[in-house]
């Protein structure tokens, strides 16, 4: 009886060290987030967005009542919004944006109330404050798509286009105004797919199709235009990165997924080392967990904004420091 009696004490000290550990291993997580300023326009998710200098603009989107049209930016060095001329087409959610130079980009999208899945795009010119429509994406009408640029082009693909998931992938020429189909990715369909870029390389992750959250990572030479498949994005030993509604960024060479769904609204961060080809968990978003944001990002900081969880809709805005140790005291 007595030995019985220990070997329950020994169990019961062994079950408190485990989830002392696990606990120890959340808290050693590296990564701090600051609260910056809140958003002053209504709250929303499903946002078209894209950063020029160090200033990010950000349009559209759906706040529980409406698809939206107006358009905004934050600008990092300042920490101030500002309002600028609406979008001209009509009001929409999960459109794509992305910008070459110092124009901006926007297109694609949903719009339930009229048109369903959109086709349309436009261009933002900074300094100005002025919106020229463009060819329609060569793709066709599209919602939930990825979008990136190199300095010369923008790229759009995957996404929903009323009736299936889709794989292809677009190149948009801004100087012939065209739009131009890249053969090549082996990827799954998918929606609600997320991309960073580190120098000459743009990396396609995360994403669903047929109720299934996609696993594969993809790598995007924009000098060749060639496709590399990399190391799936979910190990049973070391991480699981799968999700939807995810964003992406990069600061100093590194990149990042951040936020997103799976099965409900998540806020888990994960780096990755393109050097390695590896995965590393960061600290967690530290305020309420969310899916469909945006992301504001230079290459040197990034700002992770607005977004939904269920039916609450958010305002609020981050700014993520990867070195840092997490303090609860800042935000």
């Amino acid at each position: 009886m007595r030995n019985f009696l220990r070997l329950n004490i020994l169990c019961a000290l062994s079950c408190v060290l485990c989830v002392s550990c696990s606990d120890d291993d959340n808290d050693d997580l590296i990564g701090n987030w600051v609260a910056k300023s809140t958003f002053n326009g209504s709250a929303r998710a499903n946002s078209a967005f894209f950063t020029i200098g160090t200033k990010g603009y950000m349009g559209t989107g759906y706040d529980s009542d409406d698809y939206l049209k107006d358009f905004w930016v934050y600008d990092m060095e300042t920490n101030f919004w500002q309002q600028k001329a609406d979008f001209p087409g009509l009001e929409r959610s999960s459109a794509i944006g992305f910008a070459i130079d110092n124009t901006g980009y926007i297109g694609t999208g949903y719009n339930g109330d009229i048109n369903d899945e959109l086709e349309d795009f436009y261009k933002y010119n900074a300094d100005t404050n002025t919106w020229e429509q463009i060819a329609d994406f060569g793709g066709g009408v599209r919602r939930g798509a990825i979008g990136f640029a190199s300095s010369t082009n923008g790229y759009v693909g995957t996404g929903y286009n009323g009736s299936n998931d889709q794989k292809d992938f677009w190149k948009y020429n801004p100087l012939q105004d065209q739009w131009e189909e890249i053969a090549g990715f082996g990827g799954e369909k998918r929606r609600d797919a997320t991309s960073f870029v580190i120098g000459d390389t743009a990396y396609i992750a995360t994403g669903i199709s047929n109720g299934i959250y996609q696993e594969d990572f993809w790598a995007f030479d924009l000098s060749t235009e060639s496709w590399t498949e990399l190391s799936d994005l979910e190990d049973d030993d070391d991480y699981e990165i799968t999700r939807s509604a995810s964003v992406g960024f990069t600061i100093m060479g590194k990149g990042y997924i951040a936020c997103g769904e799976n099965y409900g609204a998540i806020n888990t961060v994960w780096e990755y080392d393109p050097s390695t080809d590896k995965w590393i968990e960061r600290t967690e978003f530290e305020l309420l967990d969310r899916q469909n944001p945006v992301v504001f990002n230079d290459g040197l900081r990034a700002f992770v904004a607005l977004g939904r969880n269920g039916t609450y809709y958010l305002d609020d805005n981050m700014e993520f420091f990867p070195t840092q140790e997490q303090d609860d005291d800042d935000n």
